[in-house]
């Protein structure tokens, strides 16, 4: 079992893109990282007002999914610090849920020596999420077309996209559950045959860095924005205006109330200045694309 000090480095990430919902999944550069000391007495602390919150849970997500993980082996962890910290916030639609647990099997894998493979990784990480479109880029890196039933887990994986991105962050929060609450339990079999031509369409058209058809099929998704945009604050204004400034398109980032844009090579940075200018009840930030996914290092100390 590994002893010295390590850093765990998870990436943030927009699922769907429209109707690639529940499947599709894009890394982002933005990280939450666990620093941790092995054989250290158990303890968790969450770094930074956006996590500090988190504090109050005994049995945080990280914590969760690496037992998760260890029980599944067989295996019991062996007591370690942790000290967490992230760039990108929790509840807006960045993959920050999937994030915690893409770590916490991570920090199981180094601890007893798994050599875990990243398919199994993905089935893990999707058995505890659920669905596959956030953990999976985390694990992966870049775009990740994903099928999971609670049997196998199936995935395409894009590791070079061609496109960059403006985040349009506003202040609320909207939690997964109550986000999901707002989807209709069924559709009728036309309207579900012509949403999925719509997200056949947005996969075959991302796997060709056709972003402007790719935003295109965002703009007809059936499966969720139709139902969630309700609670995304301006999303139709911003989205046009987005693109009037140059950008392919939009869409809601997971299930928001972050919205992501796309724009091509080097037109983020002066979108999202103009951006800043005409919404300012959002935070804009331009990302880009992780390629690598989770990511493991040694260190000299895992405190802060």
């Amino acid at each position: 079992m590994k002893a010295e000090p390590f850093s765990i480095h998870v990436p943030a990430s927009t699922a769907n893109l429209g109707p690639g919902f529940d499947s599709v999944g894009l890394a982002l550069n933005r990280y939450l990282t666990v620093h941790v000391q092995p054989y250290a007495p158990r303890k968790t602390t969450f770094h930074g007002e956006e996590l500090n919150a988190l504090n109050k849970e005994e049995n945080n997500l990280i914590v969760q999914a690496a037992n998760f993980t260890a029980d599944s082996y067989e295996k019991k962890l062996p007591p370690c610090q942790l000290d967490v910290v992230s760039t990108f916030p929790t509840s807006k639609g960045m993959g920050s849920s999937a994030a915690a647990i893409v770590a916490g099997i991570e920090l199981a894998n180094i601890l007893l020596d798994l050599n875990l493979s990243k398919k199994t990784k993905a089935f893990l990480a999707s058995s505890l999420e659920e669905h596959p479109d956030n953990v999976i880029p985390a694990i992966f890196g870049g775009l990740t077309i994903s099928f999971y039933n609670g049997q196998e887990v199936e995935t395409v994986h894009v590791p070079d996209v061609a496109v960059e991105m403006i985040l349009a962050i506003p202040d609320g929060v909207l939690h997964t559950k109550h986000s999901r609450g707002s989807l209709p339990n069924l559709l009728p079999f036309n309207k579900a045959v012509e949403a999925s031509a719509i997200s056949n369409v947005l996969v075959a058209a991302l796997l060709k860095n056709d972003w402007k058809k790719a935003a295109d099929m965002m703009n007809r998704d059936l499966f969720h924005e139709p139902f969630r945009s309700k609670w995304v604050p301006m999303y139709a204004e911003l989205k046009q205006k987005a693109v009037a400034l140059g950008a392919y398109g939009a869409a809601i980032s997971g299930s928001g109330p972050a919205i992501v844009c796309f724009a091509p090579h080097q037109k983020a940075a002066s979108i999202t200045e103009q951006l800043s200018l005409l919404f300012p009840q959002y935070h804009f930030e331009t990302v880009f694309p992780d390629r690598k996914g989770v990511v493991v290092e040694k260190c000299l100390s895992a405190a802060l």
